[in-house]
Formats: structure tokens, sequence, C-alpha cells
């Protein structure tokens, strides 16, 4: 028996709306994208899988298949760190580009404060 049985229950149901809504947002920006979000997506089916596990566990109605669940999101949170990781050191992660600080030699604009002989 785990105390609080009720309490964890809805905190497992909002953890599921949380990942099908991050799978919901992954796939619209996977799709805008050309699915180099994949390690976005991963995260998302981890989470469900997750909370579906801790569900069927707090649940009681199977305990291997909850068990097999969180071993699954274990494995796929994995992935998705893994995956992460090479797309950012193929430059594939969209990241913005460095913005470098104007030099002095740059023309200010309108709006540039002039902070110790350069404009910001």
């Amino acid at each position: 028996m785990v105390a609080g049985r009720s309490f964890w229950i809805l905190v497992w149901f909002g953890i599921l709306a949380l990942g099908l809504l991050g799978l919901w947002a992954s796939v619209y920006w996977g799709r805008r994208t050309r699915w180099r979000n994949i390690d976005e997506l991963l995260r998302a089916l981890g989470t469900i899988q997750a909370a579906l596990g801790m569900l069927l566990l707090l649940f009681g109605l199977a305990a291997w298949k909850g068990t097999s669940l969180l071993a699954l999101s274990l494995a796929t949170f994995v992935t998705a760190f893994l995956a992460g990781r090479e797309l950012q050191d193929s430059g594939d992660a969209g990241a913005p580009a460095a913005v470098t600080a104007p030099t002095s030699e740059s023309r200010p604009v309108e709006h540039s404060v002039i902070v110790r002989d350069s404009f910001v």
C-alpha cells in the first residue's frame, strides 16, 4: 500500500497529460523542422511511458507491465539524451548563431547606448 495513493494517482495523471501535450508539440514542431527534434519526441514518449507504468503500478493492475514500461521509459530517455548529443555535435540542433558584441567601429543604431567606448 502506498501512502497518499490517490494523491500520487492525480500527480501521475498530470504528468501523463504533460507528456501527451509534449508529444503533440513535438510532432507539430517536428513536421515543421523535418524531424530534427527527435530527442524532444523521445522525451515526450518516455514521459508517457513512465506515467503509464506508474499508474499501472499504483492501480495494481499489472505489476510486470508497469515495471516493463518503466524500464522502457528509462531506455527511451537515454536514447533521447544520446540523440540530442548527436544533433548538437553535428550542428543540426537549430541553435541560434553566436551573438557577438558590436565593436566601437560599428555604426550606432538609434536605440543604442554607449557603454565604455562601444555601442550596445
